[in-house]
């Protein structure tokens, strides 16, 4: 009992002891009501002067960027843009369609650099965990993420467990591990709707597991009587890449059927947002939501606790989870979004995909050559009004009999999209194009979409500028 009070005492003595060090601190730190800078004085000034260096518009420079002579930073252009200041526009370039870096999301970020600055010291979580109870997962990055799907109305979170990956690409994969059964005599059967994500054809048979295998197209298998004893897995992209149809799973009802729904273009700047989702198994990630692609951050919202406990395992197993400089940051640009309960970088980001879908759809409305996916305006609970299409991609159909290869025939004219051959078989008159680049890259799209033949008949191919 002496020893219990011993202690307590000295544990009393040491608190007060550092509660008196740390108002020492805090005193010479905090003067004239500004924050006395020591050791963050010279990364913020690092920074800034990066910031600062003009690339004509048409690039950025970066603090991890190539440096000349070892004085600055290079500028690292957009797309056909490059010299030492990205000034010099490259008029044999192809437009550059193809990637879904979100680009058009970067001037938010500059008018919010401030509230979106992250400064991190040296000895910033250098440890594996957060705590005992959470070991992988930082609890306030947690919580935020709650209230933001609350904020935004896209998805119920209540009841439900989070797990964190290196983007949604890492998720998907521990998602199908988790849903195939080691017990069952015959592998899952991998499916999606066609047009789909190729990534998940292409992990799929990466990673060559006999618990799982890819068969395809998800309609094949709807009506089938062969499969009452098949398990499926059915991937589910919502709103869907390439074409954003908002889509629900072919297979529901399939006793067992289970689904993973892949919502990373679920929010309000591409899609409108009927109601919360709902499903077993939902997929974010913070490279659609905030543009930042390189974080690597995506989480996972799932019902059932055996799955998450499988997601958890397999994601502590395979990189002891998402890296805490990532978390750290996803917090931080996070609670920028919430700010003003996610009004402003939705609005911002919601013109400025609307404004490109409507100019694209302009440029190829008087032409028998190309069609485009259809997508009606519709009601967004978010907005509380009914909204006319963002989506993220356009789904470019090309007509002409000749143009069997769309991909070659945009080629020829200085335009790089993605094959619609890798979203499914049979789709190779199809190429999808990237609206979500920077605006260099879609101003060229445009100027050189506008200068294809238009008509569906033969005639001579088109010359790139």
């Amino acid at each position: 009992m002496a020893n219990k009070v011993n202690v307590s005492v000295v544990y009393l003595a040491w608190s007060a002891f550092s509660t008196v060090v740390n108002l020492f601190f805090v005193r010479n730190l905090y003067v004239g009501g500004d924050w006395n800078l020591s050791w963050s004085k010279k990364a913020a000034a690092e920074a800034e002067a990066v910031a600062a260096i003009s690339c004509s518009g048409h690039g950025r420079a970066y603090l991890d960027g190539l440096v000349l002579n070892g004085e600055e930073p290079i500028c690292d252009c957009n797309s056909c843009y490059g010299g030492p200041d990205c000034s010099l526009f490259l008029p044999a370039c192809p437009a550059n369609a193809d990637s879904g870096d979100p680009y058009f999301l970067e001037p938010f970020w500059m008018q919010h650099a401030t509230s979106s600055a992250l400064v991190v010291a040296g000895w910033h979580r250098m440890g594996y965990s957060y705590s005992d109870h959470s070991p992988n997962i930082s609890p306030e990055l947690e919580s935020h993420i709650r209230t933001l799907h609350s904020v935004v109305g896209n998805a119920i979170t209540t009841g439900r467990y989070i797990v964190f990956g290196a983007g949604s690409t890492q998720l998907l994969n521990a998602a199908v591990n988790a849903l195939s059964s080691d017990n069952s005599s015959t592998p899952a059967r991998i499916v999606a709707l066609f047009p789909y994500y190729p990534v998940y054809k292409m992990q799929t048979e990466f990673f060559q597991s006999k618990n799982y295998t890819f068969e395809g197209d998800a309609s094949l298998w709807e009506n089938s009587t062969s499969n009452a004893t098949m398990n499926f897995i059915e991937f589910v992209t919502s709103p869907n890449n390439p074409d954003g149809q908002l889509r629900k799973a072919v297979l529901h009802g399939h006793p067992n059927a289970k689904a993973i729904y892949d919502h990373a273009y679920y929010w309000p700047h591409f899609s409108p947002i009927p109601t919360p989702a709902d499903e077993d198994v939902m997929i974010f990630t913070i490279s659609k939501l905030t543009g930042h692609a390189g974080a690597r951050f995506g989480w996972a919202i799932i019902k059932d606790e055996a799955v998450y406990e499988r997601m958890t395992t397999y994601m502590g197993l395979n990189t002891i989870g998402v890296s805490r400089d990532s978390q750290s940051r996803a917090l931080k640009l996070i609670k920028v979004v919430l700010e003003d309960r996610a009004r402003e970088i939705f609005e911002f980001g919601y013109k400025i995909m609307r404004d490109r879908w409507e100019k694209l759809s302009k440029t190829l409305s008087t032409s028998k050559r190309f069609s485009l996916q259809k997508l009606a305006p519709q009601y967004c609970s978010f907005s509380q009004k009914v909204r006319a299409p963002s989506p993220a991609y356009a789904w470019l159909k090309c007509e002409r009999e000749e143009d069997r290869d769309c991909y070659s025939a945009l080629e020829a004219a200085g335009i790089t999209g993605r094959e619609g051959g890798k979203f499914g078989a049979e789709l190779d008159r199809y190429v999808r194009l990237s609206l979500i680049r920077s605006q260099d890259d879609f101003d060229l799209l445009l100027h050189r979409l506008s200068k294809m033949p238009k008509s569906q008949g033969k005639e001579e191919g088109a010359k790139p500028l």
